[in-house]
């Protein structure tokens, strides 16, 4: 089964678009199986952790008796989630065909503690921020799945500009899987940046874009991993703020740079060093 088409995008930035994630969608469809005998083989879902997960293919056995009721309830279900995703990603197909399946499948037990505990992760926002409007202060994205030969790893990137609520956050999750009987690691974190906008490097940037460019700066904060979280647990009194050219797509296979904004942004930078 191969479920695709999805937006995607960043797992910070764009985890507020409501968008569809693959490995969410890939477990509702297996756990409507599992009524029929479903037994996985593989799962495959996202690629990066820090992208919210576009596809997601998994491979499973059925009985023979059960594959036309099974197909029936997986029509009516690809139908339903199509529904519910023809505004945010209308791309968004179930596909279903007959395929060679290698190697062990999942003990029947052992599917339905993974199967729950998937359903039972945490995924999108968790909290809005309360002091700067349109934030998202803490979220979790559930970004990779992969499974063969009855075992499976999990990758989720959890994020907050408040470090004490990321870590419950994902203690939330370490809950969830370990209740599943998984061995839950946390590797690779990003100290919170908590926002400035009153920052003297922020008024004089400000400043300095509006003489340029003739127009006020979006001073804004972003929901997302920077070096400035970790500069900043190092050096707590340094002012930061990061800026840069116009991307779209980032951590995902369509992003890309405009051009034009490079060398816009080059300026900048070249006088704002001038003038601190």
């Amino acid at each position: 089964m191969w479920l695709k088409g999805l937006n995607g995008g960043h797992s910070g930035t764009d985890i507020h678009c409501g968008f569809g994630n693959a490995n969410k969608l890939m477990n509702r469809l297996l756990m409507c199986g599992v009524a029929h005998g479903l037994r996985i083989a593989t799962i495959d879902g996202g690629s990066l952790r820090n992208a919210i997960p576009r596809e997601s293919v998994a491979t499973f056995v059925l009985p023979a008796d059960q594959v036309a009721a099974f197909g029936k309830s997986i029509n009516e279900l690809t139908a339903i989630i199509i529904s519910e995703y023809r505004t945010t990603d209308p791309e968004l197909t179930i596909e279903m065909s007959a395929a060679e399946v290698t190697g062990e499948v999942m003990e029947a037990k052992d599917q339905q503690r993974f199967l729950r505990a998937v359903q039972a992760c945490p995924n999108g926002i968790h909290r809005m921020s309360p002091d700067v409007e349109g934030l998202t202060q803490t979220s979790n994205n559930l970004a990779r799945i992969e499974l063969k030969d009855g075992q499976y790893t999990v990758m989720c990137p959890t994020r907050s500009s408040v470090d004490s609520e990321k870590f419950d956050e994902a203690d939330t999750i370490k809950a969830v899987f370990e209740l599943a009987g998984a061995e839950v690691k946390y590797t690779g974190a990003y100290p919170g940046w908590t926002p400035r906008p009153d920052g003297a490097i922020v008024k004089l940037m400000s400043t300095i874009y509006r003489e340029r460019f003739k127009e006020e700066a979006h001073v804004l904060a972003c929901h997302a991993g920077l070096e400035c979280g970790i500069l900043g647990t190092n050096y707590p009194k340094m002012e930061m703020i990061s800026f840069g050219p116009t991307i779209h797509g980032a951590h995902s296979p369509d992003e890309r740079v405009r051009i034009s904004s490079v060398q816009k942004y080059w300026g900048f930078l070249l006088e704002t060093l001038e003038r601190i």
